[in-house]
């Protein structure tokens, strides 16, 4: 799931001005080549010795406290064993070629941060990353709800720390007063266009969003592709060349945009509005439906009150994952060069007992990944309906996660960008998806194996 933040970089626009070293280079040389862009800090950092462990982490940009409870756990770490953890909160343009430059250095911390997906993969590839079997308990592993984007060749790179639920919004006062049934949502795109015209009939833009930056197109393709696949390693195969964009079904979110669109159904300023600024237009009352992330549910909340609340994107698709929330999640994961690779794994064990656990959720209102942890005491419906349905129900992963860089900047981009500005029909956007494919899958041979074989781990 995209993470966005507004101090720094996101991962995205860092990875767009990555892309034409990415392009060009092979594996090792182009990752490394990745932090020059993105203004990394000198390296390599010493390596902390003895009794202390080296921790880079991100989060803070997102969930605010989450800075504090790092600090308080470190402290209570030191106090439980003596070991002392040495940690450093990383910009955002930095989290992911930082690491690698390290790596490649020899220099590498022994606990680092990860997104999900291919923003790890990648170095799971480089041979940087530690799986965490062996390390920890299997039951542990399963139940820190990493997701199936951290296994590669059935070993899990990740542990999954806080949950980033992705969704949709939609004001439910809009809904009544357009004489439809707010608590019942569309679940399918008929229904959806049957709302969104009452809404329009009743002076309200029915969704509103921002695509200047383009990453509301990078949502809507997680929201849209997924329900007409019945696996992520399908997604997978669209970028390895066994199927192609040009047939309908793959590019039907394409379609169903377009038509959206066509039908004066969103804000018409959508490409001159970065994609907070869209979800501000949601909060402000200028708009009956939204795409958003659970962790900025709060704002809309403190905005609207008790009159927002959470649906599944009705899509209408034909795939298996059609109509199922989307679960992301943010976790931490070992370097394969760390010399305490066990004390580094208590420690990602000990944030993960019930009292950190539950110290999580006290400082940051981020709901941790970890079934175990018990968040049926959460009385705010909407928080509830996250944690339940989206983070421990039938849900399916984040699609976009599995983007090579390439595709991200060149397809798209681009693609959900000329939909809206009339350069692109949907079949246009299709044959552009299909010849960026071939041109990453020539210019990437390595990666385009080793995203084969991952395939074969993505089956649901």
């Amino acid at each position: 799931m995209s993470r966005l933040s507004k101090r720094g970089r996101s991962r995205r626009e860092f990875l767009k001005l990555a892309a034409g070293g990415l392009a060009a280079a092979g594996a090792g040389a182009l990752l490394q080549g990745t932090a020059r862009l993105a203004g990394a800090s000198p390296l390599p950092r010493p390596r902390a010795s003895g009794g202390t462990l080296v921790m880079w982490w991100w989060g803070e940009q997102e969930a605010p406290g989450l800075e504090g409870y790092v600090k308080q756990s470190i402290q209570m770490y030191k106090e439980k064993t003596g070991w002392s953890v040495d940690a450093t909160l990383e910009d955002t343009g930095v989290v992911i070629s930082q690491f690698q430059t390290a790596s490649a250095a020899g220099t590498a911390p022994d606990i680092q941060y990860f997104w999900n997906g291919i923003y790890h993969m990648e170095s799971v590839w480089l041979g940087y990353v530690e799986p965490l079997n062996g390390l920890i308990p299997d039951d542990l592993l399963k139940a820190s709800n990493a997701t199936i984007l951290s296994v590669y060749q059935g070993k899990q790179y990740r542990l999954g720390w806080y949950a980033v639920p992705m969704l949709w919004a939609y004001n439910k006062d809009m809904f009544d007063k357009a004489g439809l049934n707010a608590d019942q949502p569309p679940t399918n795109h008929d229904e959806l266009m049957a709302a969104c015209d009452k809404l329009k009939s009743k002076g309200f833009t029915p969704i509103v969003g921002g695509l200047k930056d383009g990453y509301w197109g990078e949502w809507q393709m997680g929201h849209g592709l997924g329900p007409n696949l019945d696996s992520p390693a399908e997604a997978l195969q669209l970028f390895i060349g066994s199927l192609d964009w040009r047939n309908p079904k793959y590019y039907d979110h394409w379609a169903k945009v377009e038509q959206l669109w066509k039908a004066g159904y969103m804000n018409n300023d959508m490409l001159s509005i970065e994609l907070y600024p869209g979800i501000d237009l949601f909060n402000n009352g200028q708009g009956a439906m939204c795409s958003t992330v659970g962790p900025l549910i709060p704002k809309s909340q403190k905005a609207l009150g008790d009159r927002v609340a959470p649906m599944v994107f009705p899509a209408g698709g034909k795939g298996k994952m059609n109509g199922k929330p989307i679960a992301d999640t943010q976790g931490l994961g070992i370097s394969s060069q760390s010399q305490h690779k066990q004390q580094a794994a208590d420690f990602l064990m000990f944030l993960n007992t019930p009292e950190r656990l539950q110290a999580l959720w006290d400082q940051t209102h981020a709901l941790p990944t970890n079934a175990g942890w018990d968040g049926t005491f959460i009385t705010d419906p909407v928080i509830s309906a996250l944690w339940t349905k989206w983070m421990h129900g039938d849900n399916v992963p984040y699609i976009s996660n599995l983007m090579p860089t390439l595709f991200w900047t060149d397809a798209m981009f681009v693609n959900s960008q000329k939909i809206i500005s009339g350069e692109f029909t949907a079949e246009q956007a299709a044959e552009n998806a299909q010849a960026v494919a071939q041109k990453w899958r020539d210019q990437n041979p390595d990666l385009l194996d080793h995203y084969t074989k991952w395939a074969s781990d993505l089956a649901l």
